[in-house]
């Protein structure tokens, strides 16, 4: 076998594997998954997601954890409802919100295993 066999099947595999085009729906899907990826990329958020991993809670008391006004933890909790993964209901004059999409709990657990992975001087 000749180098010019190789680096000709080799120039074969990257145009036929490698030189495909992102699809019209593919690139909707990926700009779904980002806009969720976005909803969630906020310290305060991710706390918010996971004090209701447990239970439904008011906004009174997610606002008392962050340290934060309820408009503050209000528009973070809208941000993360718009994305679909919390949903709310109203009680009198109280809001309460719980997690609509659980599964996004292992994807955070995910997201320590890469953190515990990741060299020191590489983490901000």
């Amino acid at each position: 076998m000749t180098f010019g066999y190789f680096a000709k099947y080799t120039l074969f595999y990257i145009y036929i594997f490698l030189d495909k085009k992102m699809t019209e729906q593919e690139l909707l899907k990926f700009k779904a998954r980002a806009a969720v990826l976005k909803a969630l990329a906020h310290p305060t958020r991710l706390w918010l997601v996971e004090q209701l991993q447990q239970q439904e809670r008011c906004v009174c008391e997610l606002t008392d954890g962050v340290n934060a006004d309820i408009s503050t933890v209000s528009k973070h909790l809208s941000l993360l409802r718009q994305a679909g993964i919390v949903s709310s209901r109203r009680e009198g004059k109280q809001i309460f919100y719980r997690i609509e999409t659980p599964c996004l709990l292992k994807t955070l657990s995910c997201l320590e295993s890469v953190i515990e992975k990741t060299p020191p001087n590489m983490q901000r």
